[in-house]
């Protein structure tokens, strides 16, 4: 069994936390400011997008040989029109480049809090899309979302992340519109 930290104790990583907990897999659940030491070999960032910079800064050296997973959607909060990164770029490249010695992943950004919690998207089980470099820390993610319930599906490479993100930031707004529900999504049917 993994040992999983999140950072990040709002909706998203409480539930996060239980679809690892599910999984019998242990969890340390911190606050995005709390001082307490990173134990898990798997590090969750559930805090928003603005927030990352900070917890890099403070936790970076216990992130090093780690898994690091971003859920983060760089959005624009104010407008909610556009992405925060360049057009090439992602919220999760940004990660890997100041993380050079963790294996960083996007994961759990095109799922809502409530899909999670449940593990439905409507009649569908909730999919967690995963994107990263490295085949066996996507394994060890996978391995980790499944035992809780859940479906994953490798999404490819890191470059997925843009794309990733782009589906993340339509859902939102989607739901910020009330076009969709904060409890449905988008599901996968395979």
């Amino acid at each position: 069994m993994a040992h999983i930290s999140i950072i990040g104790t709002g909706n998203m990583g409480q539930a996060i936390a239980a679809v690892a907990g599910r999984g019998g897999h242990g969890v340390q659940l911190l606050g995005h400011t709390d001082s307490t030491a990173v134990t898990g070999d798997v590090v969750v960032l559930a805090v928003p997008y603005p927030a990352v910079a900070d917890v890099l800064a403070a936790r970076a050296d216990q992130l090093d040989g780690k898994i690091v997973v971003d859920i983060t959607n760089p959005l624009n909060f104010e407008t909610f029109d556009s992405l925060t990164v360049p057009a090439d770029a992602s919220a999760t490249a940004e990660i890997a480049a100041a993380l050079p010695g963790s294996r960083v992943l996007k994961a759990f950004n095109t799922t809502f809090a409530a899909t999670l919690a449940s593990g439905a998207v409507g009649d569908l089980t909730t999919t967690v899309l995963i994107a990263g470099d490295d085949a066996d820390a996507k394994s060890t993610l996978a391995g980790i979302v499944t035992s809780g319930g859940l479906k994953a599906i490798d999404a490819g490479s890191l470059q997925r992340a843009r794309e990733l993100e782009a589906i993340g930031f339509l859902q939102i707004t989607l739901a910020a519109g009330e076009k969709i529900s904060w409890t449905g999504g988008f599901g996968v049917a395979a």
